[in-house]
């Protein structure tokens, strides 16, 4: 990665920060390019189970960079709304460290998101209607999150959702003071990186693609993975930590 997308890995988590704070984190080309390399490498590195995304500064994402010239397009960086339809379809956790305002595209992130770890500071919001334009991450992603009524009161009136209110909603999993934000989202992680990490990848893998298909599909669908997970080492160790009575030694195999 480069300058736009901070990118660290230690202990099987990828660490991704949306480095571009004096622009409020606004999506540039170069940006979606660093972003795109990093979740390419959550996506497919065997040795990387769970990723954290957060931002610097005060401000988590304003959406795209609406006073960038407009870059020529070859194909091969991801668009904006590309960029968190990617991202919905990695099946390892991928907790959201929010920061502060998550607006516009910025929304998408915390939407295809598992984990949404907010400071009181953060808020989450679609503006676009109060600069004449319309949005694809709030309409499409909202509704189905939090009550239909909920969602287009903040969305018509293009106002934040504040940290509290997402707690209350249920878009949120926890509300901390803002220098706890980062301290909270690995306690998170830890906690589910004391599972088997296929089992929990499996797990996300099974919820996600069965989403929007019927329950018996869902269940066939389900059933095939949970066979896949386990035929793994770590399934087999899992067992035979638990006749031993000790804590399991995960490999990731």
């Amino acid at each position: 990665m480069g300058e736009a997308v901070l990118y660290e890995v230690r202990d099987h988590i990828a660490f991704i920060t949306l480095n571009r704070p004096q622009a409020k984190n606004a999506l540039n080309r170069a940006m979606r390019r660093e972003l795109q390399d990093a979740y390419t490498d959550v996506k497919f590195s065997r040795d990387i189970w769970l990723a954290i995304l957060t931002g610097a500064g005060d401000v988590f994402c304003s959406g795209k960079d609406l006073f960038e010239k407009a870059p020529e397009e070859d194909g091969s960086v991801m668009s904006n709304d590309e960029l968190y339809i990617f991202q919905r379809n990695i099946h390892k956790p991928i907790i959201l460290a929010i920061n502060g305002p998550c607006l516009a595209q910025g929304g998408g992130f915390a939407l295809n998101a598992d984990i949404l770890i907010m400071s009181e500071r953060a808020s989450l919001g679609w503006p676009q209607v109060k600069r004449g334009i319309s949005s694809v991450s709030g309409p499409t992603l909202l509704p189905h999150a939090i009550p239909w009524n909920q969602a287009m009161g903040y969305l018509m009136r293009g106002r934040p959702i504040p940290a509290q209110e997402c707690l209350r909603l249920g878009i949120a999993n926890e509300v901390v003071p803002h220098e706890e934000l980062l301290p909270a989202a690995q306690r998170w992680a830890a906690e589910i990186m004391e599972n088997a990490p296929l089992a929990v990848h499996a797990i996300k893998e099974a919820a996600r693609r069965g989403q929007e298909i019927p329950f018996d599909k869902r269940a066939f669908l389900a059933r095939d993975i949970a066979n896949r997970v386990l035929l793994s080492e770590d399934s087999k160790e899992g067992i035979v930590a638990f006749r031993e009575k000790r804590k399991p030694q995960w490999k990731g195999r």
